[in-house]
């Protein structure tokens, strides 16, 4: 359940996300589902075969991965050790994302990434670790911060359903460009993942 005192905060610092709050009711779990807090590359690995699908199609294509393994997320050594072509065909996955895969793996086995020092970097650096990585962008830095290692103060610019969730609540002509969304975000600090979890869920397409 979502901290009292962030929610205190976002109703009034926002009426309009106030709103917004009361319309779409209680949140559920953010980690229902989702590897456990510790697992920073079963995360990652989640978040590379979730990239642009809905929730339940994210979910299907997770579970034939893991299905292939034994019930449980690949190591680095099993994905490369893998065939690419059959490992693609039987967890459905394009064969971009098999490549993300096995860049993710090898980024963990050369040290390159190392995922024990995620926690003590700043927002930022993880980002910037991340995002060194083949397949993963801004967008799959934000969601791991957001829903792994659940940050509060997360704003994601690039997604599309943040997007249209405040083109809608704030009455916009258009979708919003990563400026204004900022502007309007702002008062929300230091809860802008939380804002933004009720933002998906206006739109009933919290990412999975």
């Amino acid at each position: 359940m979502p901290a009292p005192k962030g929610l205190a905060h976002l109703r009034r610092c926002d009426p309009v996300l106030a709103q917004l709050i009361a319309r779409t009711g209680p949140l559920g779990n953010a980690r229902d589902g989702r590897p456990e807090r510790d697992d920073h590359y079963g995360a990652l690995v989640r978040t590379i075969t979730g990239q642009q699908l809905s929730v339940l199609a994210a979910r299907a294509i997770y579970g034939r991965l893991t299905a292939r393994f034994g019930g449980r997320t690949p190591t680095p050594r099993q994905i490369l050790d893998d065939d690419p072509e059959e490992l693609r065909t039987a967890a459905g996955l394009s064969r971009a994302k098999v490549s993300y895969l096995r860049s993710l793996a090898q980024h963990v086995l050369s040290g390159e990434l190392e995922l024990e020092r995620l926690d003590a970097l700043s927002d930022e650096r993880v980002i910037e670790e991340l995002v060194a990585v083949k397949g993963l962008g801004d967008w799959s830095a934000h969601m791991f911060l957001m829903f792994h290692l659940q940050r509060p103060d997360v704003l994601p610019v690039g997604d599309l359903g943040i997007r249209r969730a405040i083109e809608r609540a704030y009455g916009l002509r258009e979708l919003p460009d990563a400026p204004t969304m900022e502007r309007i975000a702002e008062p929300w600090r230091p809860h802008r993942t939380l804002a933004c979890r009720y933002l998906w869920r206006s739109l009933e397409n919290e990412p999975g």
